[in-house]
């Protein structure tokens, strides 16, 4: 039986030689509620039908948390969601068109087989530029935007309404950008900060840990300066500002990590940015934008002796570890749900029946004798 609580390594790492951590916010210090994708959720709708003239009946659709799941991509033409493996192949049976399955036979003669190439499908980081016409959404706040594409979809599908995929889908994109965007979730959460964010008493225990223990520590988020300030006020306490030596927000991630243009700004408590040239980023202030590389400079934290977590795989981790040298840390909370349908008898079974009948054939197409002579499979 597997633990869904234990850590998982698939790199062997002495955490005596890690002298610096540092953290991304949202989904890493703070774990939000399930309240959070419904708000964005129903926010993102009603954008659309007030400021993108969408029909007001789709208020009538509510999110459903079980729908979708990180990862999966959304062909912005066709206006299908669907799930595909990493050689590229559409895996049959998980193609939605808002919330109908796709036939089988659909697929693949829409897709002429069920192979994508790969110059059809987003970036490293999930965006879709001129030409990628498959979206992958791997964020977590991207659980709402996919159940929303789909919500519209299908009452357009089900009213015989005539309409052109990709507006939909730059509009619903733009929805859920403006809730961000705009503050509007920000507002909203810090409105009622019981309700979205989960109380963090082992996140206070660790970070005190680690700073008892002359630890560096350092947090690089895209979130503004008053949304983490609170959340972080509720989760750590007040004097959470103490244990981190540098505090960096509304980084810009992904671009963060890639973009050397452009430099650090301070942030006054009320939120106001300065103009001063950054020479060094002191303890207990927060900074704006800036990017990894006068991260570096200012710090000196290099290599492996600094471990970097972050929820996001490519976002926030893979270029730390690839062009960088960092340790990282994956924070995926869907793996907890994962292990725990692993350890059912069912899941247990069936996989025993698949192992055994893989044996089977494997041993049927070592070699079968043929007309006196041996034929071997290859």
């Amino acid at each position: 039986m597997l633990n869904p609580d234990a850590i998982f390594s698939n790199n062997e790492m002495s955490l005596e030689n890690i002298e610096i951590y540092g953290f991304d916010y949202d989904y890493t210090l703070a774990f939000y509620s399930k309240d959070l994708h419904t708000l964005i959720f129903n926010t993102a709708r009603d954008l659309l039908i007030n400021e993108h003239r969408y029909p007001g009946e789709l208020r009538r659709y509510e999110y459903d948390p079980n729908f979708a799941i990180r990862g999966l991509h959304y062909d912005v033409h066709k206006a299908l969601l669907m799930k595909i493996d990493s050689f590229h192949y559409i895996q049959l049976g998980t193609v939605y068109r808002g919330f109908d399955v796709v036939p089988d036979s659909e697929v693949i003669e829409m897709y002429q087989g069920s192979h994508v190439p790969l110059e059809q499908m987003s970036d490293f980081y999930g965006k879709s530029s001129e030409g990628n016409t498959l979206k992958q959404f791997m964020d977590i706040f991207s659980l709402p935007e996919m159940t929303l594409l789909s919500c519209v979809n299908d009452y357009f599908l089900k009213h015989n309404i005539d309409y052109e995929p990709v507006h939909l889908y730059k509009d619903v994109k733009d929805a859920i950008r403006d809730v961000h965007v705009k503050g509007l979730m920000y507002r909203a959460v810090e409105a009622d900060i019981e309700r979205y964010i989960c109380y963090g008493e082992k996140t206070q225990a660790v970070l005190a840990k680690l700073a008892n223990n002359g630890k560096k520590m350092f947090l690089i988020t895209n979130s503004p300066s008053s949304f983490v300030d609170k959340g972080m006020n509720f989760i750590v306490g007040k004097d959470w500002r103490d244990l981190f030596d540098v505090v960096i927000v509304q980084a810009d991630k992904p671009n963060f990590f890639n973009d050397k243009r452009r430099p650090f700004r301070k942030v006054t408590d009320r939120g106001v940015l300065l103009w001063d040239k950054i020479h060094q980023l002191e303890k207990g202030k927060i900074y704006k934008q800036g990017n990894l590389f006068e991260f570096l400079k200012l710090t000196g934290w290099r290599g492996s002796k600094v471990l970097y977590f972050g929820d996001h795989i490519y976002s926030d981790l893979a270029d730390l570890t690839l062009k960088h040298g960092w340790r990282t840390g994956a924070i995926i909370p869907e793996l907890k749900s994962e292990l725990t349908i692993m350890n059912t008898s069912q899941y247990i079974q069936t996989m025993a029946w698949l192992q055994g009948l893989t044996g089977l054939l494997e041993r049927m197409q070592v070699c079968r004798k043929y007309n006196g002579g041996t034929f071997y499979f290859l």
